[in-house]
Formats: structure tokens, sequence, C-alpha cells
């Protein structure tokens, strides 16, 4: 049985952190969740998939109650190297509080994030208990320690996969990434724009520059080229998106000498895209546009492989009931975005409405990664209140 007082997120966070669980280390994080878990009374599992030429990665699902609705929480506990630990005012693994804040790597992105959400719904189950009727309905866990990492095969994806096999359901979903901008709860992301790299070979013939009819210079092309690719837009955006962005991210001749003409150039591009495609008609758009610039010249374009496409959970009675849950607690309305990078809801959102509520992310990923104290425990609180209107809508 649980303590009559379940562990804060200051509790949890400090704990979580402490593990150094750079990817795909866990290092002993998930099974502490599970533990605690447990003791509270939900059914827990830790789940290790692996692929062939990838780590293997260790996974977590916790679920109270079995029966509907069943409402998920997401999230990881995997966080990025910290660098020169140098640099920071404290070990980044040490879990440190000082001026008000919990210091350490994965304070913000998303160990923070985790541990309101686990400490929410532990203080919510111990009410069910005490005061609140029983629990109609469930709450559920996905706790990945892949979503650092640049593969993402044997993380969400693949935990999803199996929760789904033994007959688990999800009707709703937050995912704890640190959306906030200024201030705890200001932004929920309601969708992302997708990803997809490209990357382009302009082929050319070596030769020296004295003797350039017998040369094929590559590099002159490049510029109608970019010019394709940047102009006109690739689309105006829309009411829930902003434009899609191509960004030219690195070009290269591999040619050091000045009295060489280089046999071609490579350029490597990244597009954020919007749900006005699909990775498929992009790249068949960029395709074209080279085609059209390239003036005959012989050209390579591959794209990378991407699970990052662009998704929408529609404003709707969900959405609604979370940015309630914020302004009840905070005072104020979320703004609801699908602006920033990827996330692990985009393997969500096939299974059931997602939306993303977190932390404020000003220093996620960055030296002196920290969380304000007050933000922590307000994000618990948010994530209660979620709690409470959730299922006294569902009936309980």
């Amino acid at each position: 049985m649980m303590p009559l007082d379940p562990p804060t997120a200051l509790d949890i966070a400090r704990a979580l952190i402490a593990f150094p669980s750079v990817t795909p280390a866990d290092a002993g994080a998930l099974p502490y969740l599970r533990d605690l878990f447990v003791r509270a009374g939900f059914a827990a599992d830790l789940v290790t998939f692996r692929a062939p030429g990838t780590p293997d990665v260790l996974n977590l699902y916790a679920r109270f109650g079995s029966g509907g609705p069943n409402l998920a929480f997401a999230g990881h506990t995997d966080v990025v190297p910290p660098g020169d630990v140098s640099r920071w005012r404290f070990n980044p693994f040490s879990a440190t509080v000082a001026d008000g804040e919990l210091w350490g790597r994965g304070a913000c992105d998303m160990k923070g994030g985790v541990a309101a959400a686990v400490a929410a719904a532990l203080r919510f189950v111990a009410g069910e208990r005490g005061q609140r009727p029983r629990l109609q309905g469930s709450i559920s866990f996905l706790v990945t320690g892949d979503e650092e990492g640049s593969i993402n095969v044997n993380g969400t994806v693949k935990l999803i996969d199996w929760a789904l096999a033994k007959g688990e359901r999800f009707d709703h979903c937050i995912v704890g990434e640190p959306t906030s901008v200024a201030a705890l709860g200001d932004t929920i992301k309601h969708g992302r724009r997708g990803s997809l790299t490209g990357r382009l070979t302009l082929h050319g013939r070596q030769g020296h520059v004295a003797y350039p009819h017998v040369a094929d210079n590559p590099i002159p092309t490049l510029a109608p080229v970019l010019t394709a690719l940047l102009a006109p837009p690739l689309d105006a955006g829309g009411p829930d998106f902003e434009p899609s962005n191509l960004e030219v991210v690195s070009v290269d001749v591999g040619n050091p000498a000045a009295n060489v003409i280089p046999s071609e150039v490579r350029l490597t591009f990244n597009i954020r895209f919007n749900d006005a495609w699909t990775p498929e008609t992009l790249a068949a758009e960029i395709a074209e546009r080279v085609e059209a610039a390239s003036g005959g010249r012989r050209f390579t374009l591959t794209f990378d492989p991407t699970n990052a496409v662009a998704f929408l959970t529609k404003r709707g009675p969900f959405t609604d009931l979370v940015a309630d849950a914020v302004a009840d607690i905070t005072g104020r309305r979320p703004q609801l975005s699908t602006g920033g990078g990827t996330s692990d809801a985009r393997f969500i959102k096939s299974v059931c409405p997602v939306v993303e509520l977190g932390l404020v992310n000003a220093t996620m990923h960055a030296v002196d990664e920290r969380v304000p104290l007050e933000d922590l425990e307000g994000l618990t609180r948010i994530y209660e209140r979620v709690l409470e209107r959730y299922f006294a809508a569902s009936g309980s």
C-alpha cells in the first residue's frame, strides 16, 4: 500500500534526474517509476524492445483501472547528453535545489513533466480511496527511453503496438513535453508539423581550372536550384499551421584545392511541413523544382526515411477540457499551437486524440537546465485538475 501522502513531483523529479539516463541508457529511471506505480495499485510492465543495428530500449506501461474511458499520459525519461559538465553550475545529475529551482539534465525536458504527471495521478488515485467515488475509467502511462535518440524505433511506436496487442485501448492522451513559452500553461500543442530531410547532389566533371572546356563545373547550377527550392513558398500556412519552411543546412563541394573544378556539389535541407503535405507529395514537389532548375544537369535527389508527419487534434471538448484545467489553476487561457519540432505525439495521434502540455521550455537541452519549483507543483495541480474534469465529464 502507498503511504498516506504520495510523493511530490519534486520528490519524483529529483529521483529521476539522479539517474543518468542519456539515450538509450535507462540507468534505473523506469524501474523506479514502475515501483511507484505498483505500490499505488497500478498494473505496471517494463518492456524491452530491440531491432537489428539499434540499441535495446526499456519502456514502461502502467494502468490504474480496467474500464473506459482511458486517459493516458505519455513521456520519456531519456535525456540528451549534458556536454561539458564543468560548464554547469551544479552536476547535471545531482538534482540540486537552489534559488527556488530544481537543476539538472531533464528537469525541463522532460523528467519534470513526467514527475508532475505521476504525482498528479498518485494524488488522484489516493483521493479515490478517500472522498471521491470509485473511478469509472482508467489512467495509464506510456513512458519510453527512446525519445531523444535519432532512430526512435524501439520506443513509443512499439510500446503502443504492444499495448494494443494486449487489448489496451486509449481514449485521449496528454504528452508532458515542455510546451509553455513564457509562463506555465500559456501554450498547448494540439498538433505538430512534419519533418522531411532531403539530400541533393549536382554532378559535374572534375578538371583543372585553367582548362574549363574539358571539365564541367556544377557550382553555377547551385544558384538557380537554391532559388527554386526557396521560391515560391511551399504554402501560405492555414488556420492551425504556420507556413511550411525549407532550410538548407549544408552545402559542400569537398574541394580544398583552389585550382581544381569540383566534380559535384552536395547540399542537405530539412523541411518542416504542415498538413497541406505528406512526405510523398512534398518529395514530388521538390523533385519537380530541382528538375526544372537544373538545366539538364545530372543530379541525385534522395530523402531520408521519416515517421514525422503533420497532424492536428481538432479543437473540441478534449482540447477545451485541458485548456479549462489550465485556466482553473493559472488564471490564464492557453494558446493552441502547432509550432516547434516533432514529438512522440506523432505516434500516439493514430490511436487517440492527443495534446501536449508541459513546463516552460526556456532551458531544455541547455547547460544549467532547470525548472522553478512553483512551476513543478503548478503543473502537477494542472494535471490533477485535468483528471478531475475528465472523469467528472465521463460520469465517475
